[in-house]
């Protein structure tokens, strides 16, 4: 049985935070759902920006680099959530 704490967000919970965060940090508009941060002009403060929140807001420290190695926003999402699963596997400690 698998027990989730309190403190912990659900992998879904995550994925629709980090997308929110994304949407909001990029200013993406609805009809370009598959653009990438580079034509969304995604820079590095864009960068810093989405990785801050994510840490603020999900407690989950992410590389603002990698939004550079992740460019679309369902690569992105996938990264940061092999992060978390890797985390939890290594006993919870981020």
């Amino acid at each position: 049985m698998t027990v989730n704490h309190p403190s912990e967000p659900s992998l879904s919970a995550v994925e629709q935070q980090v997308e929110e965060i994304w949407r909001y940090v990029l200013r993406m508009p609805q009809d370009q759902e598959d653009a990438t941060f580079f034509e969304l002009q995604g820079q590095s403060v864009s960068a810093i920006r989405i990785a801050s929140r994510i840490e603020d807001e999900l407690g989950i420290r992410i590389d603002a680099g990698s939004l550079f190695e992740n460019p679309s926003m369902k690569e992105f999402i996938w990264s940061v959530t092999e992060q978390v699963k890797s985390s939890a596997q290594a006993g919870g400690e981020r």
